[in-house]
């Protein structure tokens, strides 16, 4: 099988403590057979190697090569927007580590921008401390624009939540990089190494999963173990191109050597920039004037 996925962890793999059936034979299934893939996931908090060991104990032999998360996107954009900058940061271990291993300083005072992930630890002086440095001029950056994240116990606020409060406050609208951000759906292909046409999403939730690989050009695999329910896939103005109860019904075909998915109308749709120097080789740039 050519390709490899980008798939989403809670509501595809397992839900809380629980792996959901089929999930550990067909990530076995993907080992065993190289084929290429990462887990994708909107949380924050906890850093790559926190996930990897997560997936381990419920059962997944998975490395932390296998992770990305909106906060490895948030740290590497940054780095590229404005390299060795610095930060006001709400949010938890993953965020920190991520800005810190991409060269970012966290300050109190005077910050480049003002990012918000999740976190448990919220004050109203944070909150008041965010606003004005925003009014003073720091950019307001969001890992993810999820309004609330499932628990054992429940639903808490998410990051979304958090930045729509600085939004009203400060009359600013930040800028997010996690699902479906194409920032974070573009580096986790080319992480991988895919063209456009080789890449498939599989998620649980059609505002972040599905809607990033639709927007980017991938295909698209909606599980029902989740958050998104059947009935509720009329009110879309998009479709997966796969709806499945749950990921145990992709086992099947892999264990059999067969397409998930049929190949797609053309083989070549792909949005990798071109090499610039390249580019200009072929481009008027390099030709002499007149």
């Amino acid at each position: 099988m050519q390709g490899g996925f980008l798939i989403d962890m809670d509501g595809v793999l397992y839900r809380g403590t629980q792996l959901i059936p089929g999930a550990e034979q067909f990530i076995n299934l993907l080992l065993r057979r190289n084929i290429p893939f990462l887990f994708l996931t909107n949380n924050s908090q906890r850093t790559r190697r926190d996930v990897a060991i997560k997936l381990n104990r419920l059962g997944m032999p998975i490395e932390e090569k296998h992770v990305f998360t909106c906060s490895m996107a948030t740290a590497r954009f940054l780095a590229k927007q404005k390299p060795n900058g610095t930060a006001y940061v709400i949010g938890e271990g993953g965020l920190l580590q991520a800005l810190h291993q991409n060269g970012y300083a966290i300050v109190d005072k005077s910050p480049d921008y003002v990012i918000i992930g999740e976190g448990r630890t919220l004050s109203f002086e944070m909150l008041e401390a965010a606003v004005q440095m925003i009014l003073g001029g720091a950019k307001l950056i969001a890992t993810n624009m999820d309004p609330n994240c499932p628990t054992q116990t429940g639903t808490r606020p998410g990051c979304g939540a958090i930045v729509a409060l600085l939004e009203r406050a400060t009359g600013t609208y930040a800028f997010s990089l996690g699902k479906p951000s194409p920032i974070m759906m573009r580096m986790a292909r080319k992480q991988l190494g895919l063209a456009t046409s080789e890449t498939i999403m599989i998620g649980d939730t059609m505002e972040t999963d599905i809607l990033g690989g639709v927007q980017m050009g991938y295909r698209t695999i909606l599980v029902l173990s989740g958050s998104t329910k059947k009935e509720q896939l009329a009110a879309y103005a998009y479709r997966a191109d796969l709806v499945i109860p749950s990921i145990q019904s992709l086992c099947s075909p892999l264990e059999a050597g067969h397409a998930i998915l049929p190949p797609p109308a053309s083989s070549d749709i792909d949005d990798t920039p071109m090499d610039l120097s390249q580019w200009t080789r072929q481009s008027h740039l390099s030709r002499p004037a007149g």
